[in-house]
């Protein structure tokens, strides 16, 4: 019996290791393995030279508006697919990972939503045209590689389409993901066999337990007297940045409240893989979190307009839920590393460490 499981084990062991990319294994392996599914055409497709300044070209429009370089993920084989949701995987948590599968899908979703309004009778056909041709689609989303995957030297992966655009730039295992772009339409589906459904649910969640645990002298610091911007400030085509700090300061906040402001803090953080996760909320630790601001403007409740700002000496998070028709419905949010977009400052420590000619 014992030889029997051993051989088993043994069998097993071979087996995933001329599979594709293993549980827990870095992100370099996981991307160098997926490439290594593809056809010299497509390589030539997904890889750049890591000094390319297209690197650092974000767009959170659909690629009907905006075309993604890369390769699409809706032309790959079912081998090579399966070896990117090991990248994924590499790089992401369990929620992390659900959520950018689940924005994708819902891409299809929303073109469903629109084709049955039209079969309704409450858009026209001009309408629905020019909402499909904005292209997007589960299949519609681009993987780019610059540089070569390495467990030494900086490379780089960027993964985007409507509503998404995840940015990474790796040095050994080092890793940033910033800016981190994600998104929702509609943020609650509300008919269809998908009617409840909400992807982003938690960062609306918790904002709202946020500004609704606040007494009424704090939500006087808290909630700013203004309009409710119409998207994100800090979005790729925006001259705008958020350079001040707006709102109450966590130090103003009671010990329960301050575990909400963490709580929201984290549902975004903890997106990402653990060991980053963890990483990164310890530095915003570690600068003090009382140096934390949050400001909210618009609507206490949901189904209604609102916006909010978490702003940190490390860190920025924007959220916005307006939508075309004003119903509080199309959510945009955005995670920020500051001075580290694209790994800006994990490359300088690099290029301090390493003679370059």
């Amino acid at each position: 019996m014992k030889n029997f499981l051993l051989i088993t084990v043994l069998f097993l062991s071979c087996r995933a290791m001329n599979g594709l990319a293993q549980p827990g294994q870095s992100p370099a392996r996981s991307v160098t393995q997926f490439l290594a599914t593809l056809n010299a055409e497509e390589v030539k497709k997904a890889t750049y030279a890591f000094t390319d300044s297209l690197r650092f070209k974000w767009t959170n429009l659909p690629v009907g508006m905006v075309p993604r370089p890369g390769i699409q993920y809706g032309a790959l084989s079912d081998k090579s697919r399966m070896a990117f949701h090991r990248v994924l995987s590499s790089l992401l948590s369990s929620q992390g990972y659900l959520k950018t599968t689940s924005i994708m899908q819902l891409d299809d979703i929303l073109n469903t939503l629109y084709q049955q309004a039209f079969d309704r009778g409450e858009i026209n056909q001009k309408f629905l045209t020019q909402m499909q041709n904005l292209k997007w689609a589960h299949g519609n989303y681009y993987i780019s590689i610059w540089g070569t995957p390495s467990d030494t030297a900086p490379w780089g992966l960027n993964f985007g389409g409507h509503h998404m655009a995840l940015n990474v730039t790796c040095r050994g295992r080092e890793i940033v993901m910033s800016p981190y772009f994600i998104g929702t339409d509609p943020s609650e589906v509300k008919s269809s066999k998908y009617a409840g459904l909400r992807v982003l649910s938690k960062e609306e969640d918790y904002g709202f337990m946020l500004i609704n645990a606040l007494t009424d002298a704090q939500k006087s610091k808290a909630v700013l007297k203004q309009a409710i911007p119409k998207d994100i400030i800090t979005h790729p085509g925006s001259s705008q940045r958020i350079e001040g700090y707006y709102g109450i300061a966590a130090g103003q906040l009671d010990a329960a409240q301050k575990e909400l402001l963490k709580l929201l803090i984290q549902e975004y953080i903890h997106n990402f893989e653990h060991r980053k996760a963890h990483q990164l909320f310890d530095k915003i630790l570690q600068s003090g979190l009382e140096k934390v601001h949050f400001a909210w403007i618009g609507s206490l409740e949901n189904n209604k307009p609102h916006y909010y700002i978490i702003n940190g000496p490390d860190f920025l998070i924007e959220y916005d839920n307006v939508g075309f028709q004003n119903d509080g419905n199309h959510i945009h949010a955005i995670l920020r590393e500051k001075g580290n977009d694209f790994g800006a400052d994990l490359l300088k420590q690099h290029y301090l460490e390493v003679k370059h000619e």
